[in-house]
Protein backbone atom coordinates (compact mmCIF):
# COMPACT_ATOMS: atom_id res chain seq x y z
CA UNK A 1 0.00 0.00 0.00
CA UNK A 2 1.31 3.20 -0.86
CA UNK A 3 2.06 5.90 1.76
CA UNK A 4 0.63 9.59 1.85
CA UNK A 5 3.56 12.26 1.63
CA UNK A 6 3.10 12.96 5.13
CA UNK A 7 3.89 9.11 6.01
CA UNK A 8 6.80 8.87 3.78
CA UNK A 9 8.08 12.31 5.16
CA UNK A 10 7.86 10.58 9.22
CA UNK A 11 8.95 7.19 8.09
CA UNK A 12 11.37 5.41 9.79
CA UNK A 13 12.05 8.05 12.35
CA UNK A 14 11.86 10.78 9.78
CA UNK A 15 15.00 9.35 7.63
CA UNK A 16 13.49 11.07 4.40
CA UNK A 17 13.77 14.68 4.96
CA UNK A 18 17.28 13.73 6.55
CA UNK A 19 18.25 12.27 3.05
CA UNK A 20 16.76 14.98 1.23
CA UNK A 21 18.82 17.51 3.81
CA UNK A 22 21.95 15.51 2.56
CA UNK A 23 20.73 16.05 -1.19
CA UNK A 24 19.81 19.49 -1.29
CA UNK A 25 22.66 20.55 0.70
CA UNK A 26 25.26 18.69 -1.52
CA UNK A 27 23.23 20.18 -4.95
CA UNK A 28 23.90 23.47 -3.25
CA UNK A 29 27.32 23.41 -2.59
CA UNK A 30 28.19 21.70 -6.27
CA UNK A 31 25.87 24.08 -8.36
CA UNK A 32 27.43 27.29 -6.23
CA UNK A 33 30.72 26.15 -7.30
CA UNK A 34 30.05 25.15 -10.82
CA UNK A 35 28.29 28.22 -11.69
CA UNK A 36 31.31 30.07 -10.34
CA UNK A 37 33.81 27.86 -12.07
CA UNK A 38 31.93 28.73 -15.00
CA UNK A 39 31.86 32.85 -14.46
CA UNK A 40 35.58 32.76 -13.45
CA UNK A 41 36.91 30.47 -16.55
CA UNK A 42 34.84 32.68 -19.16
CA UNK A 43 36.26 35.79 -17.13
CA UNK A 44 39.71 34.72 -17.86
CA UNK A 45 39.26 33.33 -21.69
CA UNK A 46 36.33 34.78 -22.69
CA UNK A 47 36.35 31.60 -24.93
CA UNK A 48 33.00 29.20 -24.67
CA UNK A 49 35.46 26.43 -25.70
CA UNK A 50 36.59 27.09 -22.46
CA UNK A 51 33.69 26.39 -20.35
CA UNK A 52 33.28 22.97 -22.75
CA UNK A 53 37.00 22.07 -21.52
CA UNK A 54 35.15 22.24 -17.76
CA UNK A 55 32.87 19.29 -18.47
CA UNK A 56 35.29 17.22 -19.87
CA UNK A 57 37.89 17.86 -17.18
CA UNK A 58 34.64 16.20 -14.89
CA UNK A 59 33.97 14.27 -16.59
CA UNK A 60 37.08 11.43 -17.42
CA UNK A 61 37.64 11.07 -13.73
CA UNK A 62 33.68 10.39 -13.04
CA UNK A 63 33.40 7.64 -15.96
CA UNK A 64 37.35 6.11 -14.76
CA UNK A 65 35.87 5.87 -11.66
CA UNK A 66 31.77 5.01 -10.88
CA UNK A 67 31.67 1.25 -11.63
CA UNK A 68 34.63 1.15 -8.63
CA UNK A 69 32.75 3.43 -6.32
CA UNK A 70 29.19 1.74 -7.52
CA UNK A 71 30.72 -1.89 -6.33
CA UNK A 72 32.03 -0.60 -3.44
CA UNK A 73 28.89 0.63 -2.09
CA UNK A 74 27.12 -2.74 -2.79
CA UNK A 75 29.89 -4.90 -1.40
CA UNK A 76 32.06 -2.30 1.61
CA UNK A 77 31.49 -0.28 4.37
CA UNK A 78 28.80 1.63 5.03
CA UNK A 79 26.71 3.63 2.51
CA UNK A 80 25.63 6.49 4.34
CA UNK A 81 29.54 6.49 4.83
CA UNK A 82 30.42 6.57 1.98
CA UNK A 83 27.99 9.33 1.01
CA UNK A 84 29.84 11.57 3.89
CA UNK A 85 32.57 10.72 2.45
CA UNK A 86 31.72 12.09 -1.00
CA UNK A 87 30.67 15.20 0.56
CA UNK A 88 34.06 15.60 2.78
CA UNK A 89 36.14 14.84 -0.45
CA UNK A 90 33.40 17.94 -2.79
CA UNK A 91 34.09 20.27 0.45
CA UNK A 92 37.79 20.11 0.08
CA UNK A 93 37.69 20.73 -3.32
CA UNK A 94 36.12 23.97 -2.53
CA UNK A 95 38.75 24.70 0.03
CA UNK A 96 41.30 24.66 -2.68
CA UNK A 97 39.41 27.01 -5.07
CA UNK A 98 39.56 29.44 -2.30
CA UNK A 99 43.11 28.55 -2.37
CA UNK A 100 43.40 29.08 -6.02
CA UNK A 101 41.34 32.52 -5.93
CA UNK A 102 43.17 34.36 -3.91
CA UNK A 103 46.72 33.25 -5.08
CA UNK A 104 45.88 33.82 -9.24
CA UNK A 105 48.41 33.01 -11.84
CA UNK A 106 48.79 32.19 -15.56
CA UNK A 107 48.42 28.64 -14.58
CA UNK A 108 45.07 29.91 -12.45
CA UNK A 109 42.75 28.22 -15.21
CA UNK A 110 44.52 24.92 -15.50
CA UNK A 111 44.66 25.05 -11.64
CA UNK A 112 40.41 25.18 -11.49
CA UNK A 113 40.67 22.49 -14.13
CA UNK A 114 42.38 20.24 -12.01
CA UNK A 115 40.33 21.21 -9.03
CA UNK A 116 37.21 19.88 -11.31
CA UNK A 117 38.58 16.75 -12.17
CA UNK A 118 38.96 16.22 -8.34
CA UNK A 119 35.02 16.86 -8.11
CA UNK A 120 34.49 14.31 -10.96
CA UNK A 121 35.55 11.66 -8.22
CA UNK A 122 33.62 12.80 -5.32
CA UNK A 123 30.40 12.81 -7.94
CA UNK A 124 31.13 8.73 -8.46
CA UNK A 125 30.28 8.02 -5.09
CA UNK A 126 27.04 10.49 -4.23
CA UNK A 127 24.54 8.80 -6.74
CA UNK A 128 25.18 5.06 -5.41
CA UNK A 129 25.10 5.90 -1.98
CA UNK A 130 21.75 7.82 -2.26
CA UNK A 131 20.54 5.69 -4.82
CA UNK A 132 20.70 2.84 -2.15
CA UNK A 133 19.79 4.44 0.89
CA UNK A 134 16.47 6.04 -0.77
CA UNK A 135 15.54 2.17 -1.31
CA UNK A 136 16.49 1.44 1.97
CA UNK A 137 14.34 3.76 3.12
CA UNK A 138 11.02 4.51 0.89
CA UNK A 139 8.43 1.27 0.94
CA UNK A 140 8.55 -0.09 -2.45
CA UNK A 141 4.60 0.69 -3.24
CA UNK A 142 6.19 4.48 -2.57
CA UNK A 143 8.92 5.13 -4.22
CA UNK A 144 6.84 6.89 -7.59
CA UNK A 145 5.77 9.33 -4.85
CA UNK A 146 8.86 9.91 -2.86
CA UNK A 147 10.64 10.45 -6.58
CA UNK A 148 8.95 13.32 -7.33
CA UNK A 149 9.67 14.75 -3.83
CA UNK A 150 13.18 14.06 -4.31
CA UNK A 151 13.60 15.55 -7.63
CA UNK A 152 11.56 18.55 -6.39
CA UNK A 153 14.16 19.01 -3.75
CA UNK A 154 16.64 18.50 -5.99
CA UNK A 155 15.30 20.98 -8.00
CA UNK A 156 14.91 23.56 -5.66
CA UNK A 157 19.01 23.23 -4.63
CA UNK A 158 19.49 24.17 -8.37
CA UNK A 159 17.18 26.91 -8.41
CA UNK A 160 18.87 28.73 -5.07
CA UNK A 161 22.54 27.20 -5.67
CA UNK A 162 23.08 28.97 -8.88
CA UNK A 163 21.09 32.16 -7.84
CA UNK A 164 22.87 32.37 -4.61
CA UNK A 165 26.47 31.92 -6.27
CA UNK A 166 25.63 34.19 -9.19
CA UNK A 167 24.97 37.04 -5.94
CA UNK A 168 27.76 36.26 -4.36
CA UNK A 169 29.90 36.53 -7.58
CA UNK A 170 28.60 39.66 -8.01
CA UNK A 171 28.27 41.64 -4.85
CA UNK A 172 30.80 40.02 -2.70
CA UNK A 173 33.91 37.37 -4.27
CA UNK A 174 34.26 34.76 -5.91
CA UNK A 175 36.31 33.05 -2.89
CA UNK A 176 33.14 33.75 -0.47
CA UNK A 177 31.17 31.85 -3.19
CA UNK A 178 33.91 29.11 -3.16
CA UNK A 179 33.99 29.32 0.82
CA UNK A 180 30.10 28.74 1.10
CA UNK A 181 30.19 25.83 -0.70
CA UNK A 182 32.39 24.12 1.24
CA UNK A 183 30.57 24.97 4.32
CA UNK A 184 27.54 23.59 3.00
CA UNK A 185 29.18 20.13 1.64
CA UNK A 186 30.54 20.31 5.15
CA UNK A 187 26.83 20.10 6.11
CA UNK A 188 26.15 17.30 4.02
CA UNK A 189 28.25 15.04 5.33
CA UNK A 190 27.11 15.78 9.11
CA UNK A 191 23.54 15.48 7.51
CA UNK A 192 24.79 11.64 5.82
CA UNK A 193 26.40 10.66 9.07
CA UNK A 194 22.75 11.57 11.26
CA UNK A 195 21.25 8.46 9.36
CA UNK A 196 19.68 5.54 10.99
CA UNK A 197 19.41 2.71 9.01
CA UNK A 198 19.52 -0.62 9.03
CA UNK A 199 22.23 -1.96 6.22
CA UNK A 200 21.94 -5.40 5.22
CA UNK A 201 24.09 -7.37 2.88
CA UNK A 202 22.69 -10.79 1.58
CA UNK A 203 25.57 -12.03 -0.66
CA UNK A 204 28.94 -12.46 0.25
CA UNK A 205 31.30 -9.72 -1.76
CA UNK A 206 32.75 -10.32 -4.70
CA UNK A 207 36.28 -9.95 -7.25
CA UNK A 208 35.67 -6.40 -8.58
CA UNK A 209 35.66 -7.10 -12.26
CA UNK A 210 33.02 -10.03 -11.69
CA UNK A 211 30.66 -7.39 -9.69
CA UNK A 212 31.36 -5.02 -12.41
CA UNK A 213 30.15 -7.39 -14.77
CA UNK A 214 27.45 -8.95 -13.11
CA UNK A 215 25.97 -5.44 -13.25
CA UNK A 216 26.58 -4.08 -16.58
CA UNK A 217 25.11 -7.21 -17.94
CA UNK A 218 21.64 -6.49 -15.80
CA UNK A 219 21.61 -3.16 -17.49
CA UNK A 220 22.19 -5.06 -20.81
CA UNK A 221 19.59 -7.31 -20.92
CA UNK A 222 17.02 -4.90 -19.03
CA UNK A 223 15.16 -3.18 -22.04
CA UNK A 224 13.33 -0.61 -19.83
CA UNK A 225 16.47 0.10 -17.77
CA UNK A 226 19.39 0.86 -20.92
CA UNK A 227 16.40 2.36 -22.83
CA UNK A 228 15.84 5.33 -20.06
CA UNK A 229 19.01 5.62 -19.41
CA UNK A 230 20.16 5.47 -23.29
CA UNK A 231 17.10 8.26 -24.21
CA UNK A 232 18.33 10.74 -21.45
CA UNK A 233 22.24 10.55 -22.17
CA UNK A 234 22.24 11.43 -25.77
CA UNK A 235 19.03 13.64 -24.88
CA UNK A 236 21.32 15.56 -22.43
CA UNK A 237 24.22 15.43 -24.59
CA UNK A 238 22.81 17.38 -27.06
CA UNK A 239 20.45 19.19 -25.63
CA UNK A 240 22.03 20.84 -22.96
CA UNK A 241 22.86 24.49 -23.10
CA UNK A 242 23.64 24.79 -19.09
CA UNK A 243 27.37 25.00 -20.07
CA UNK A 244 26.95 27.84 -22.94
CA UNK A 245 24.91 30.15 -20.13
CA UNK A 246 27.81 32.27 -19.31
CA UNK A 247 28.34 33.20 -23.29
CA UNK A 248 24.51 33.90 -23.61
CA UNK A 249 24.81 35.86 -20.68
CA UNK A 250 28.02 38.15 -21.72
CA UNK A 251 27.63 38.06 -25.29
CA UNK A 252 23.74 37.53 -26.30
CA UNK A 253 22.39 39.34 -23.08
CA UNK A 254 24.92 41.77 -22.13
CA UNK A 255 24.20 40.91 -18.81
CA UNK A 256 26.06 40.20 -15.86
CA UNK A 257 26.87 36.87 -12.73
CA UNK A 258 23.47 37.94 -11.36
CA UNK A 259 21.57 37.73 -14.28
CA UNK A 260 23.82 34.09 -14.80
CA UNK A 261 22.54 33.47 -11.74
CA UNK A 262 18.78 33.52 -12.25
CA UNK A 263 18.86 32.22 -15.56
CA UNK A 264 20.63 28.84 -14.49
CA UNK A 265 17.95 28.71 -12.05
CA UNK A 266 15.12 29.01 -14.62
CA UNK A 267 14.82 24.98 -15.90
CA UNK A 268 14.63 24.87 -11.73
CA UNK A 269 11.61 26.79 -11.35
CA UNK A 270 9.44 25.09 -14.02
CA UNK A 271 11.16 21.57 -12.79
CA UNK A 272 9.47 22.06 -9.08
CA UNK A 273 6.02 22.21 -10.27
CA UNK A 274 6.04 19.40 -12.46
CA UNK A 275 8.06 17.10 -9.19
CA UNK A 276 5.14 18.60 -6.76
CA UNK A 277 2.20 17.44 -8.94
CA UNK A 278 4.10 14.10 -9.17
CA UNK A 279 4.40 13.55 -5.82
CA UNK A 280 0.72 13.78 -5.69
CA UNK A 281 -0.17 12.24 -8.96
CA UNK A 282 2.82 9.91 -10.04
CA UNK A 283 2.28 8.45 -13.64
CA UNK A 284 1.68 5.02 -13.73
CA UNK A 285 -0.52 3.86 -16.82
CA UNK A 286 1.51 4.83 -19.87
CA UNK A 287 4.47 5.83 -18.61
CA UNK A 288 7.24 4.94 -21.60
CA UNK A 289 5.36 7.27 -23.70
CA UNK A 290 5.00 9.93 -20.84
CA UNK A 291 8.39 9.90 -20.39
CA UNK A 292 9.36 9.90 -24.68
CA UNK A 293 6.93 13.20 -24.88
CA UNK A 294 8.76 14.56 -22.31
CA UNK A 295 11.72 14.65 -23.80
CA UNK A 296 11.00 15.71 -27.00
CA UNK A 297 9.64 18.56 -25.26
CA UNK A 298 12.63 19.55 -23.59
CA UNK A 299 14.31 19.42 -27.22
CA UNK A 300 11.67 21.98 -28.31
CA UNK A 301 12.52 23.95 -25.59
CA UNK A 302 16.42 23.91 -26.46
CA UNK A 303 15.96 25.39 -30.12
CA UNK A 304 13.15 28.18 -29.12
CA UNK A 305 15.99 29.02 -26.19
CA UNK A 306 18.40 29.12 -29.08
CA UNK A 307 16.49 30.99 -31.45
CA UNK A 308 15.47 33.61 -28.28
CA UNK A 309 17.53 36.72 -27.45
CA UNK A 310 15.32 38.64 -25.17
CA UNK A 311 16.09 37.87 -21.43
CA UNK A 312 13.05 37.61 -19.61
CA UNK A 313 10.98 35.44 -22.59
CA UNK A 314 14.39 32.98 -22.09
CA UNK A 315 13.84 32.56 -18.56
CA UNK A 316 10.34 31.31 -19.53
CA UNK A 317 11.60 29.08 -22.05
CA UNK A 318 14.23 27.52 -19.58
CA UNK A 319 11.62 27.10 -17.39
CA UNK A 320 9.25 24.82 -19.64
CA UNK A 321 12.23 23.04 -20.21
CA UNK A 322 12.57 22.04 -16.26
CA UNK A 323 9.18 20.73 -16.51
CA UNK A 324 9.87 18.69 -19.22
CA UNK A 325 13.20 17.34 -17.86
CA UNK A 326 11.29 16.80 -14.36
CA UNK A 327 9.16 14.55 -15.73
CA UNK A 328 11.84 12.39 -17.74
CA UNK A 329 13.71 12.50 -14.39
CA UNK A 330 11.07 11.24 -11.89
CA UNK A 331 9.96 9.01 -14.64
CA UNK A 332 14.07 7.45 -15.21
CA UNK A 333 14.55 7.04 -11.39
CA UNK A 334 11.44 5.46 -11.03
CA UNK A 335 12.23 2.60 -13.41
CA UNK A 336 15.40 2.31 -12.09
CA UNK A 337 14.36 1.90 -8.39
CA UNK A 338 11.57 -0.91 -9.24
CA UNK A 339 13.43 -2.66 -11.90
CA UNK A 340 16.76 -2.83 -9.82
CA UNK A 341 17.29 -6.05 -7.10
CA UNK A 342 18.29 -4.97 -3.93
CA UNK A 343 21.61 -6.33 -4.42
CA UNK A 344 23.04 -4.23 -7.27
CA UNK A 345 21.62 -0.85 -6.75
CA UNK A 346 24.91 0.18 -6.13
CA UNK A 347 26.51 -1.11 -9.28
CA UNK A 348 22.99 0.32 -11.74
CA UNK A 349 23.13 3.26 -10.02
CA UNK A 350 26.98 3.66 -11.16
CA UNK A 351 26.58 2.62 -14.82
CA UNK A 352 23.09 5.05 -14.70
CA UNK A 353 25.27 7.75 -13.63
CA UNK A 354 27.68 7.03 -16.11
CA UNK A 355 25.18 7.28 -18.76
CA UNK A 356 23.46 10.24 -17.29
CA UNK A 357 25.75 12.24 -14.90
CA UNK A 358 28.65 12.42 -17.59
CA UNK A 359 26.57 13.39 -20.13
CA UNK A 360 25.69 16.68 -18.41
CA UNK A 361 29.86 16.90 -18.68
CA UNK A 362 30.36 15.36 -21.91
CA UNK A 363 27.27 17.50 -23.39
CA UNK A 364 28.93 20.47 -22.13
CA UNK A 365 32.13 19.23 -24.09
CA UNK A 366 29.72 18.86 -27.13
CA UNK A 367 28.31 22.26 -26.99
CA UNK A 368 31.28 23.92 -26.52
CA UNK A 369 33.12 22.46 -29.30
CA UNK A 370 29.45 22.82 -31.61
CA UNK A 371 29.77 26.79 -30.60
CA UNK A 372 32.93 26.87 -31.96
CA UNK A 373 32.49 25.30 -35.41
CA UNK A 374 28.63 26.51 -35.55
CA UNK A 375 28.33 29.57 -33.17
CA UNK A 376 27.01 29.86 -30.31
CA UNK A 377 23.06 29.74 -31.66
CA UNK A 378 23.47 27.39 -34.24
CA UNK A 379 24.97 25.04 -32.12
CA UNK A 380 21.90 25.24 -29.42
CA UNK A 381 18.94 25.22 -32.39
CA UNK A 382 21.49 21.62 -33.58
CA UNK A 383 21.35 20.38 -30.59
CA UNK A 384 17.49 20.27 -29.66
CA UNK A 385 16.81 19.19 -33.06
CA UNK A 386 18.97 15.88 -31.80
CA UNK A 387 17.43 15.59 -28.87
CA UNK A 388 13.95 14.88 -31.04
CA UNK A 389 15.81 12.75 -33.42
CA UNK A 390 16.86 10.44 -30.31
CA UNK A 391 13.54 10.10 -29.02
CA UNK A 392 12.08 9.22 -32.61
CA UNK A 393 14.76 6.46 -32.43
CA UNK A 394 14.13 5.26 -28.80
CA UNK A 395 10.42 4.68 -29.70
CA UNK A 396 10.99 2.41 -32.45
CA UNK A 397 14.06 0.49 -31.18
CA UNK A 398 12.71 0.21 -27.43
CA UNK A 399 9.21 -1.30 -27.77
CA UNK A 400 9.62 -1.94 -24.17
CA UNK A 401 10.25 1.17 -23.00
CA UNK A 402 7.90 3.05 -25.43
CA UNK A 403 4.44 0.60 -24.33
CA UNK A 404 5.77 0.39 -20.11
CA UNK A 405 3.05 1.13 -17.68
CA UNK A 406 4.77 1.52 -14.23
CA UNK A 407 2.00 -0.36 -12.30
CA UNK A 408 3.73 -3.45 -14.51
CA UNK A 409 7.05 -2.79 -12.46
CA UNK A 410 5.18 -3.26 -8.86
Amino acid sequence: MSLSVRQILAHQGFAFPKLLAFRILMVLSYQMMMVAIGWHIYELTHDPWSLGLIGLAEVIPYMGSALFAGHAVDHYFSRRGFAAVSALFLALNAALLVVVTQHQSAHTVWWIYGIVALTGFARALISPSYNTLFALIIPRASIAKASGIGSSMFQIGLIVGPAIGGLLIGFADKSITYGLAALLALSAALAAMMLRVKEHRSHEPMKVFASIGEGLRFVQRTQVVLGAQLLDMFAVLFGGTVAMLPAFVHDVYQMGPEGLGVLRASPAIGAIVSGLWLAKHPIHEHSGRWLLLAVAGFGLSMIAFGLCDTYWLAIVILAISGMMDAVSVVLRQTILQLATPDNMRGRVSAINGIFIGSSNELGAFESGLTARLMGLVPSVVFGGCMTIAVVAVTAIKAPKLRDLHLSQLH
